[in-house]
């Protein structure tokens, strides 16, 4: 099988969605509508060709002045002035179409990527071809004939427009490779989307990826079940059992749980479920390199409680062996923080991780129908990671709030999510006229036998215990 030739977009997200890149010599249309980020995108894929020491030419057949633009992009930081006449040359094709037609306009693009020797042409604004074209066959042929002229030049092609293209259309029949940039309402928020529709000589991840406008440019986040919809490894639990943490619940899971392994706890408020996530960073060591993933407290707040607790957290976070990492429930892609997820487990090689909480990371996945598909490519990406030397594959305890209050939506974690744990643990707390306590059972352990009797659970000094209590659980009665 050939490996064909890429162009590297310079956007990870996007080359990861590409496979590699896009193809060299194809060409490309790119459509959205004014505002979503088309001509960014175009420009950055430029600037980081041009670094990698290729020549582009970014054609415009759209009325704005290139100082507006220059002026615009000087506020991003992958822009470079020392590129522009020397790696980038930009041409207004504008007046030669009003006054000349697309004829001369295709004359105009030959000539400058012989001169310059390009091998990216970024031509903006196609939906003036189509304005200036007396049938669709005109169109046709104007993309037609510049697709053959680039690609024997060996030049890549991105055609970007805003106009809104049927599937009938010339446009999308020509060309190699058909992107979207889509903005939806959700709310009072909107999101922004990016798609890919068609991509000729690869395979691609298929449907539609967040996106973002930063300082940097765009920063794309693929939908990590289309991007991972198998892990980069064979998963395999370890042979060797990790301590929770917590001694009592270490003794009914058999001495605690499988390396690699995925616990899942549950519980309402107050149960525990915070700090018997502590307990599990108690482990940090050089050895054993660990983070906490917290999408409720700040890292402030949980060292602060690890110190009320006499964990002695800070003193390996202060020595690095231990990270803090927060995203605030406002407004997050979860896509994003489940690929910092992934590369920190990657790069930090990771042991140990906490994700607190798991319902509120994959709530926007919820309600867009892929919060199973989600949840499954991140729990297994991250006990499957290896790299040349050895499995790097953390062994996570993630939690999830239950409510306990009457008249509130059911918030269980769906049955097929509970599937992909080895390891369920219910946190809770006595029921009847008496003081309510807080309990913990098992609900669950895939490889190996555990006590089923609830034990009675205490939050001290040294954060959460527990003590069996001899009481059978249902399944036991």
């Amino acid at each position: 099988m050939i490996a064909l030739e890429r162009l590297e977009s310079g956007i990870d997200g996007l080359d990861a969605i590409t496979h590699g890149g896009f193809v060299a010599g194809a060409a490309y249309l790119i459509q959205g509508r004014p505002g979503s980020g088309k001509t960014i995108l175009a420009n950055q894929v430029a600037f980081h060709h041009t670094a990698q020491g290729g020549k582009v030419i970014f054609a415009s057949l759209l009325s704005e002045p290139h100082d507006r633009l220059f002026q615009y992009l000087s506020t991003l930081s992958f822009f470079d002035a020392a590129q522009i006449g020397a790696g980038m040359l930009y041409v207004s094709a504008f007046d030669t179409l009003e006054s000349d037609g697309l004829d001369e306009v295709l004359k105009l693009l030959r000539r400058e990527i012989l001169r310059h020797k390009a091998t990216l042409l970024v031509l903006d604004g196609l939906m003036n071809v189509r304005s200036r074209s007396d049938t669709p066959l005109n169109t046709k042929k104007f993309i037609a004939e510049l697709q053959v002229h680039a690609s024997f030049a060996g030049c890549t092609t991105l055609m970007l427009t805003s106009a809104e293209i049927d599937h009938g259309s010339p446009e999308l029949t020509m060309v190699d490779g058909v992107f979207s940039l889509q903005e939806e309402r959700g709310g009072m928020r909107s999101y922004r989307r990016l798609g890919v529709h068609k991509y000729r000589g690869s395979g691609f991840a298929a449907g539609e990826h967040d996106y973002e406008i930063t300082g940097d440019g765009i920063a794309v986040y693929p939908r990590i079940e289309a991007l991972l919809s198998q892990p980069t490894a064979p998963m395999a639990l370890g042979e060797r059992l990790v301590s929770t943490g917590v001694a009592g619940l270490d003794a009914a899971l058999g001495g605690g749980v499988l390396e690699r392994s995925a616990t899942l706890v549950i519980g309402p408020s107050g149960a525990g479920k915070t700090t018997l996530g502590l307990n599990f960073m108690t482990g940090a060591s050089p050895q054993e390199r660990s983070a906490f993933f917290g999408l409720v407290e700040s890292p402030e707040q949980l060292l602060r409680k690890s110190d009320q607790l006499d964990l002695g957290l800070r003193a390996a976070a202060e020595h690095g062996w231990l990270g803090f990492h927060w995203q605030p429930t406002t407004q997050f892609l979860p896509d994003q923080v489940a690929l910092a997820v992934i590369d920190q487990v990657r790069e930090k090689r990771l042991s140990r991780i906490v994700i607190d909480t798991l319902a509120a990371l994959t709530r926007p996945c919820a309600r867009q129908r892929r919060q199973l598909e989600f949840t499954s490519a991140l729990v297994n990406e991250v006990r499957a990671l290896v790299n040349e030397v050895r499995a790097l594959g953390a062994t996570m305890v993630a939690t999830w709030e239950l409510s306990h209050f009457p008249g509130a939506d059911p918030t269980a974690p769906p049955a097929e999510l509970c599937s992909l744990f080895d390891n369920i643990v219910l946190l809770d707390f006595t029921e009847g006229a008496g003081p309510s306590e807080p309990t913990l059972r098992i609900i669950k352990r895939r490889n190996g036998a555990y006590e089923r009797h609830i034990h009675s659970a205490q939050i001290g000094r040294g954060g959460y215990s527990t003590t069996p209590t001899g009481t059978p659980t249902p399944q036991d009665r």
